[in-house]
């Protein structure tokens, strides 16, 4: 049995990186805003700083969609949750619209999230410099995959309004809602490979609301929303919808703020679902740690944040305390790098950090690791017993260093893009940390097993930590 999703739906997807797609995201969820509806917004990939755009231009929750790490009823499922009492859902697409986990299949694509959600797809194409040569480029993604529903062309960097009206007449047999014209006064600012997060400070809500006007007058907004409510029904799974649990089995201390706040809202939703109750904190501007059983330090940018995270003593001794008395720490990247005896920036700096797991950290110009991988635990951990397998991403520009010959691992991880095997998942007491990302849809139990690892210290206590 299943159920059966309506939303009207729409991909946003672009050529390839770079071509603006978040922009357009932002410009048509806050023009759509303005015209009082609100907006479902998801993200096709691993990626943890587009949403952050999302977040804030919609005023919702972003999910990600990921084929490889999720699978497709994850996907769907996902997908059906977070609709509910919406009027239309946007999806940005990651990379070009046919590139994924493969160069040879649609795996982990914004091609196969359209095709598993039976969405009309918007392709959007950077037109600066460019006129005829665009229908070329719609049609050669048409033919590519003739299962796709390539509804419109969405033309950004558009010179002027004629240039506009050139691109129309050369796309004569798809349709041109609209386009946005270069304003470097609009662009975001970037961050190694990707955006960096929209915290108000780097990006002020002017931008945005620009950014929806703009859109507003350079788009037929009504097109638009035409194209999202042709999308057929889709079935998914009857689990999609489940609640979360009535009561609590315990509280998790999720470490949030400027430093940290890669996460994944489908692991969060699967703690909350078993009964966790989710208490965040911040490592760096908090005095103390929250009355709770564990933590769960997630990614985001410590090496931005070295000098305040370093100058927050109390914080990081707790840290240190509470992993020495054998209290459950659940850290990845961001996380794993907190944990360690200190950072070296970029600047040449070192920071002490909270000493839990023996080893440095330095931070490269270059970039250390970045794909997708698949973990097989080799030991006992906080995520439960060995031979438990998942799916995540590394991206990171640090080293670990060591301050010993060993440091216990409990991961077995191989790179999926070149099958390279690395042992990883440092565990030091009751403390698992690692530079991946892992997103539970690939293991669901995952989640259970965390919340017993939090769990068991506590009850081997008399209180919770203090």
């Amino acid at each position: 049995m299943a159920n059966s999703i309506t939303m009207p739906r729409l991909v946003v997807a672009g050529t390839a990186s770079g071509i603006g797609k978040t922009s357009v995201m932002v410009g048509l969820t806050r023009a759509l805003r303005e015209r009082g509806l609100k907006v479902a917004v998801f993200k096709c990939g691993p990626d943890y700083l587009d949403p952050t755009y999302h977040v804030r231009a919609s005023g919702n929750t972003c999910h990600n969609l990921d084929g490889w790490m999720m699978g497709r009823d994850a996907v769907i499922g996902t997908f059906a949750r977070a609709c509910e009492g919406a009027d239309i859902a946007l999806i940005e697409g990651v990379m070009g619209l046919f590139d994924g986990a493969s160069p040879t299949t649609e795996e982990g694509s914004t091609a196969e999230i359209a095709k598993w959600l039976d969405a009309p797809v918007m392709l959007v194409v950077d037109v600066s410099g460019m006129a005829r040569t665009v229908a070329a480029i719609a049609r050669g993604v048409a033919v590519f995959d003739p299962e796709l529903r390539l509804a419109a062309v969405f033309c950004n960097r558009v010179g002027s309004r004629g240039h506009l009206d050139i691109l129309r007449r050369a796309l004569s047999d798809l349709p041109v809602p609209g386009g946005l014209p270069y304003e470097p006064a609009l662009t975001f600012p970037e961050r190694h490979l990707g955006l960096r997060t929209a915290d108000e400070q780097a990006v002020p809500d002017s931008i945005l609301s620009e950014l929806g006007r703009v859109t507003g007058e350079y788009c037929d907004l009504d097109a638009i929303l035409t194209f999202a409510r042709a999308a057929p029904l889709v079935s998914c799974p009857l689990s999609a919808k489940a609640d979360a649990a009535s009561s609590s089995r315990c509280r998790i201390g999720v470490a949030f703020d400027e430093a940290f706040h890669f996460y994944y809202e489908y692991n969060l939703h699967l703690l909350r679902n078993i009964g966790a109750e989710l208490v965040y904190f911040s490592p760096i501007s908090d005095a103390a740690l929250p009355n709770v059983n564990g933590l769960y330090i997630g990614g985001g940018y410590p090496e931005i944040h070295a000098k305040a995270l370093s100058a927050n003593r109390s914080m990081r001794e707790q840290i240190s305390a509470f992993a020495a008395d054998g209290g459950t720490i659940y850290a990845e990247c961001g996380g794993l790098i907190y944990l360690c005896e200190s950072i070296k920036t970029l600047d040449g700096q070192r920071y002490p950090m909270a000493g839990v797991v023996p080893a440095h950290v330095v931070m490269h110009e270059r970039l250390q690791a970045l794909g997708y991988v698949e973990v097989e635990t080799q030991a006992v951990s906080a995520l439960g017993p060995a031979g438990l397998r998942f799916r995540g991403h590394q991206f990171r520009y640090s080293e670990l260093q060591p301050l010993k010959d060993r440091i216990d691992c409990a991961y077995r991880v191989v790179r999926r893009r070149d099958g390279q095997v690395v042992s990883e998942g440092y565990t030091v007491k009751n403390t698992l940390a690692s530079y991946v990302h892992a997103h539970w849809a690939s293991n669901p139990t995952i989640a259970e097993g965390l919340v017993d690892a939090y769990i068991r210290p506590t009850q081997n206590a008399s209180e919770m930590h203090e």
